[in-house]
């Protein structure tokens, strides 16, 4: 779901058709920012992106005369809306049909106060926009119909999606699919979520993203979804809590929870509120599962005879 970042932004993954009519839809994270007037997106979250990174693509809101959604025109293409700028349309695809929704009514309820000027024209000649992706500049020329020049700003590189892209058949791959190794019918124990996060590391500090998967008895993570052995393993028996980072202010993360176990702090960051309010809930019920739902109450009752 989008959600509102610490600058006000309504923020997001979305997956975008950025080479029109390709039918290819690469997975992005957008940034809503009315006051700067403008829809932009990046290869990934900014605050996992090296400092100085640049978008791979924005458009003007004052270009958009209407967003809306866009499943009968592509039906093959789940969960589907456009944005209408000009001439140029751009399909993206939400992750369900909630988020299709608000993503919907956050980018029309911010175009209605960025009209036109009535002094702006139609231009009728050719529009050139400058495409910026991970800091290679070059110029793309769209002869089409737009108003007052679209600063369109797109890219056609493909080299390094990796789990945030789309693979190379451009099928769209739902949130949270499980690696075709970890299927439910091939491991004993069943897995109860599975997801992308960003993970601080132990020693560096850095951010990395990494595919969490939790099953009855531990939470694993790997390098990617198509990685056979997990980097590590950690047993839910050596977890003491899981819960909302009390630092993220210092770390200026959003959507920011501690995983807290017997031998070190994880620090993972999920793509929205509602993520990692999941994520929480779900490793907590796997903890409680696990134990029992007795073992807390009766050690307070044992220590209570005690005394």
């Amino acid at each position: 779901m989008p959600y509102v970042d610490r600058q006000n932004r309504i923020c997001g993954f979305l997956d975008i058709e950025e080479m029109e009519s390709s039918g290819k839809f690469l997975r992005r994270y957008f940034i809503l920012d009315t006051l700067e007037g403008s829809l932009v997106w990046y290869m990934d979250n900014p605050q996992n992106l090296p400092e100085g990174t640049s978008y791979v693509g924005s458009l003007k809101l004052i270009y958009i005369s209407k967003v809306s959604d866009a499943t009968k025109l592509r039906p093959k293409a789940e969960f589907c809306f456009v944005i209408n700028a000009g001439m140029r349309k751009f399909y993206l695809q939400a992750n369900d049909k909630q988020d299709l929704v608000e993503w919907v009514s956050a980018l029309n309820n911010a175009t209605k106060i960025t009209v036109p000027k009535s002094g702006e024209q139609v231009a009728h000649n050719t529009a050139e926009a400058c495409v910026d992706t991970l800091g290679a500049a070059k110029q793309v020329s769209y002869k089409t119909e737009i108003i007052a020049g679209v600063p369109i700003i797109t890219t056609t590189q493909e080299k390094g999606e990796g789990q945030n892209g789309a693979d190379k058949s451009g099928m769209r791959k739902p949130p949270g699919q499980l690696p075709f190794y970890l299927s439910r019918s091939n491991q004993d124990q069943s897995v109860i979520k599975a997801g992308y996060c960003v993970k601080q590391g132990a020693v560096m500090k850095n951010w990395k993203r990494r595919y969490f998967l939790l099953d009855d008895n531990a939470l694993s993570y790997f390098k990617s979804d198509m990685e056979r052995e997990p980097l590590r393993i950690i047993p839910l028996k050596e977890v003491n809590k899981v819960q909302e980072c009390k630092q993220s202010d210092l770390m200026m993360r959003d959507n920011l929870f501690e995983l807290v176990t017997t031998s070190r702090t994880f620090y993972i960051q999920s793509d929205s509120p509602d993520e990692m309010h999941g994520w929480i809930k779900a490793i907590s019920g796997a903890i409680v599962a696990q134990r029992g739902p007795g073992r807390s109450a009766a050690s307070r009752l044992n220590m209570t005879l005690r005394h």
